[in-house]
């Protein structure tokens, strides 16, 4: 891997690290700390994704437009300032408030750096951005161990953390991504000389993040309905945050197992995904009749491993699709996908998860599930047609 690269894999760890101090505690501090119920939680975290989902599509613009750099900077330098003020001011509504900021900024970063790293490493394919997603992921284990301990003492010091940890991810922004250069433009199956338009890519990737969202919806869950569900069946908070350190470390310490079995039986980032969704099927289908930390673990397990199949793939395809000059708006557009995913969740799990019990939340997120895996069959017909008219024409 370049060396460019690397300092986008440290940044990311950084980023996510500090980050996960505080996400997967979200609806618990909301709920247990500030008083409100889980739906107005879902609200909450909603209003902090849609900020998200404004920052994702303005930060892959900015990438087109200004760089990876200036980007990536503006985006943290926003998200500290959020930061800060949570250390002092983490209260109602201010909370709610300067979440939403921190979600903004946040939102800004993500695209600007995966649109970075697949064009630092064009020849790399998918490799690039499943070094992202393991770094993300690292982070989620290392932010998620340490949190669950931090919070038992005082949700103050998680803000605290996550602060200082974000002036470090700065400090590697100013000092190593300055001076990164781009290629644009890569040459892929699917740029062939102008044969397939922006209109038909962008619409391809439109459908295959139909599903993607729904896939969002259902695993956002784990870190919202699920965290409160396992707290009534009295599994300590630390056990909860455990989850999340083993999901974290499953992604890192098993790529020499997963990536070749990914390489046998997924040819395609199509199938891929299409795997990956069964195996997420059958995570919720663990969680109907689970009520002791060893099923929940083992549904853990069990997603962690669907969300290694379809997690990095999507990104990749975004790549793929992307015609010359318009990569940050595509990973923009996957990005904001995601966190939409992330802000319809909470939402719509909290309603229905208060109104009926988690078994029917489940069910409904097996037939979304089962939906998501339809987009996904469907997305490339018209790519592949037009393809195929094209390479009938030149011959």
């Amino acid at each position: 891997m370049p060396k460019s690269l690397w300092f986008l894999i440290i940044g990311m760890l950084v980023n996510v690290t500090g980050a996960s101090f505080l996400w997967p505690l979200n609806t618990i501090y909301i709920n247990e700390h500030l008083g409100k119920s889980l739906s107005v939680a879902g609200v909450v975290l909603m209003l902090n994704s849609a900020a998200s989902v404004v920052g994702n599509l303005l930060g892959g613009t900015l990438f087109d437009k200004i760089g990876g750099y200036k980007s990536i900077l503006s985006g943290i330098i926003i998200t500290l300032i959020a930061l800060v003020g949570l250390v002092f001011f983490h209260g109602w509504p201010t909370y709610v408030v300067l979440l939403v900021v921190v979600g903004f900024g946040s939102g800004i970063v993500f695209p600007s750096m995966y649109a970075m790293a697949g064009s630092v490493w064009p020849q790399g394919g998918r490799k690039a951005f499943n070094a992202m997603y393991v770094a993300q992921n690292a982070g989620v284990a290392i932010g998620a161990a340490v949190g669950g301990i931090v919070a038992s003492y005082s949700f103050t010091y998680i803000f605290l953390a996550n602060t200082i940890l974000y002036v470090i991810f700065l400090l590697i922004a100013i000092f190593s991504y300055r001076h990164i250069s781009v290629t644009v433009g890569q040459t892929n199956v699917l740029n062939e000389a102008g044969s397939i338009g922006h209109k038909t890519k962008l619409t391809a990737l439109l459908i295959l993040c139909t599903g993607y969202v729904l896939c969002w919806v259902a695993y956002v869950q784990w870190q919202t309905t699920i965290a409160t569900h396992t707290r009534e069946l009295n599994i300590p908070l630390s056990s909860y945050s455990l989850l999340w350190t083993i999901n974290g470390i499953l992604i890192v310490v098993g790529q020499p197992l997963i990536v070749p079995i990914i390489q046998k039986v997924a040819k395609t980032l199509k199938v891929q995904v299409l795997i990956g969704t069964v195996i997420f099927v059958a995570s919720f289908v663990i969680v109907v009749n689970a009520t002791t930390f060893p099923q929940f673990l083992t549904a853990m397990v069990v997603l962690t491993i669907g969300e290694m199949f379809v997690w990095p793939a999507i990104p990749a395809v975004a790549s793929q699709l992307a015609p010359s000059g318009r990569e940050g708006f595509y990973q923009g557009v996957v990005n904001s996908m995601a966190t939409a995913g992330k802000m319809i969740g909470p939402l719509f799990g909290g309603v229905i998860f208060d109104a009926f019990n988690m078994s029917t939340l489940c069910y409904l997120l097996i037939g979304l599930l089962l939906f998501s895996m339809c987009t996904t069959w469907i997305y490339d017909y018209k790519l592949k047609e037009k393809r195929q008219r094209s390479l009938t024409i030149s011959k």
